[in-house]
C-alpha cells in the first residue's frame, strides 16, 4: 500500500484516524501497532513474519543487553542476526551471481526482498546499540517497542527514526488542532511532490528513454528529470511520513533540507537523506575514528562509509560505484576544495549540481556499459546531434513541469515565516491545500504510473 493511492487516502488512513482518536490513551499504541501490521501485511503478506520476528527478537535482546554483564557478546550476536537476515534477503543473490560469474557455475536461489527491510533493520540496530552505549533504556514492554519499529508512516521508506527521538511520545502524546493541521498540510505537500512532480518527471524520463532518435539534449533532460524525480519522490515520501507522524502525535526529525541548493557535495549530504547520513556517521564513521585521526585514516573512513552507503541502496555494483564516487569528491573537498568553493557561490552551486546529476546517471543504471554510453552521449562524445524534433517536442510539452520542479526545489522558509501570520494567507493556505489534495486525487485516479523509488531499498 502506497501513500499516494486511493486505498490509503480514502480507506486506510481515515479508518485508522477514527479508531485512533476514539480509543483512550492507553490503547492508542495498540491501535497503531495493529494498523501498522495490517499496512505491512497488505503489501507484504508473505514477509510480515520477518517484521514480527524483528520486533520480538530485538525487544528481548535489548532487555538482555541492558541487564547482562556480557553486553558485548549479546550485542555481537544481535548484530550478526540482524545483518545476517538483511544480507540473506537483500544481498545473497548478488553474491551468488558474482560467485557464479567468477567460477563459471550457474547456481540460483529465488529470493524476494521484503519491503522496507533496510529501514526497520537499521532502526532496530540503532535501538540495540544505543542501549549498549547507555544512551537509552530498553522499552518497558514489547507493545511500546513493536509500535516504534512498525510505525506505518515511516516503516517502508523512512526516515530512519531512532528510539530516543520518540521515546517520550511512545509513552504519552497529545495532538491538538494546530498539530494535526500542520500534519495534514505537510502530508498534502509531500503528496503533491510525489504525484504532481515526481510521477510526471518519471513519465518524461521514460518517454525520452524510448524515442527512436536520441540527442545530446535528450540525455541531459533525462538526467535532470531523473535527479528531480528521485528528489521529489523521496522527499515527498518523507514529508508525508513526517505529516502522518504529526497527525498521531509524533515529531520525526527532518530528512531533507533543500539539498538541490547545496554549494558543495559535503553540503549536499548534510541536506539529503539526513537520517541515513547521521546513522552512518554515528554507528560507522565515528566508531572507525571519524575525523579524530590522521588524514590518511580519515579518508579511509570516508571511503568505507560511502562504499557501505552505496551498497545499502542496492545489491548492485553501480550502487557501490555511486557511493565511492561521492566519497572521492568528499575527500577532495575536505583536502582543499571546500576553501575554494566558499569563495565562489555561483560556481560552487553549478559544480555541485553537475556532480549530483551525474551521480544519478550512475544510480539509475545497473549496467556499466549503459552508464558509459549515456555519459558519452551527454557530453557530446556519441556522435549525436545536439537536439532533434522528438526531443524538442518533449521539451516543449514538459518545460513548465521542469521549471516548476526547479522552483519548488528551492527554499522559501524566510518568505513563509514573514507571511504565515497574515490573515489573508491564513485563509488562502487551507484553500490551496484542499485544492492540491483534490488535484492529486484526480491524477491518482487517471494515472497508472505511481512507483515509489525508495521502496526497493
Amino acid at each position: 500500500m502506497v501513500f499516494s493511492s486511493i486505498t490509503f487516502l480514502y480507506y486506510f488512513l481515515p479508518i485508522t484516524l477514527i479508531f485512533y482518536f476514539l480509543m483512550p490513551q492507553k490503547l492508542k499504541n495498540l491501535i497503531l501497532l495493529i494498523m501498522s501490521l495490517f499496512f505491512y501485511f497488505y503489501g507484504e503478506p508473505k514477509y510480515i513474519i520477518v517484521l514480527i520476528f524483528s520486533c520480538i527478537y530485538n525487544y528481548y535482546f535489548g532487555k538482555l543487553i541492558e541487564k547482562s554483564k556480557h553486553k558485548k557478546i549479546y550485542l555481537i550476536i544481535n548484530l550478526i542476526t540482524n545483518f545476517g537476515i538483511l544480507f540473506y534477503f537483500k544481498y545473497f543473490n548478488f553474491f551468488l551471481e558474482n560467485i557464479n560469474n567468477f567460477i563459471g557455475t550457474n547456481y540460483s536461489i529465488y529470493i524476494i526482498m521484503p519491503i522496507g527491510i533496510s529501514f526497520f533493520t537499521f532502526q532496530a540496530t540503532s535501538y540495540i546499540i544505543d542501549i549498549y552505549k547507555g544512551k537509552i533504556k530498553s522499552a518497558k514492554n514489547i507493545l511500546t517497542f513493536a509500535t516504534y519499529l512498525t510505525l506505518f508512516p515511516q516503516l517502508i521508506a523512512g526516515p530512519i527514526v531512532r528510539y530516543e527521538t520518540i521515546e517520550k511520545e511512545l509513552k504519552e502524546r497529545k495532538v491538538n488542532f494546530e498539530t494535526f493541521g500542520n500534519g495534514v498540510r505537510r502530508f498534502v505537500i509531500g503528496l503533491s511532490k510525489k504525484v504532481l512532480l515526481a510521477n510526471v518527471l518519471g513519465e518524461l524520463s521514460q518517454s525520452l528513454s524510448v524515442i527512436t532518435t536520441k540527442a545530446i539534449l535528450s540525455h541531459w533532460i533525462i538526467a535532470i528529470s531523473d535527479t528531480l524525480q528521485i528528489y521529489f519522490d523521496f522527499s515527498g515520501y518523507s514529508d508525508m511520513a513526517i505529516g502522518l507522524g504529526l497527525m498521531f502525535g509524533f515529531e520525526f526529525l527532518e530528512n531533507f533540507n533543500y539539498p538541490l541548493i547545496a554549494k558543495s557535495v559535503t553540503d549536499f549530504w548534510h541536506r539529503w537523506h539526513i537520517s541515513l547520513s547521521s546513522w552512518f556517521k554515528d554507528y560507522v564513521y565515528i566508531p572507525l575514528g571519524g575525523s579524530k585521526v590522521s588524514n590518511l585514516k580519515r579518508y579511509r573512513n570516508i571511503l568505507i562509509v560511502w562504499m557501505i552507503t552505496g551498497f545499502w541502496h542496492g545489491a548492485s555494483w553501480n550502487f557501490i560505484v555511486w557511493g565511492l564516487y561521492f566519497a572521492i569528491f568528499l575527500i577532495i573537498e575536505k583536502a582543499f576544495l571546500l576553501k575554494i568553493l566558499e569563495k565562489h557561490k555561483i560556481l560552487s552551486h553549478v559544480y555541485t549540481i553537475l556532480i549530483v546529476v551525474i551521480s544519478f546517471v550512475i544510480f539509475n543504471r545497473t549496467n556499466f556499459s549503459n552508464i558509459q554510453l549515456f555519459l558519452e552521449n551527454m557530453f557530446g562524445f556519441g556522435n549525436l546531434t545536439f537536439t532533434n524534433i522528438e526531443t524538442n517536442y518533449y521539451l516543449k510539452n514538459y518545460t513548465f513541469i521542469i521549471l516548476t520542479a526547479i522552483i519548488c526545489s528551492m527554499s522559501y522558509k524566510k518568505i513563509y515565516i514573514r507571511i504565515k501570520d497574515n490573515k489573508v494567507f491564513n485563509f488562502i493556505e487551507p484553500v490551496i491545500i484542499i485544492a492540491l489534495f483534490i488535484l492529486c486525487t484526480a491524477y491518482i485516479v487517471n494515472e497508472s504510473f505511481n512507483p515509489f523509488l525508495y521502496f526497493r531499498f
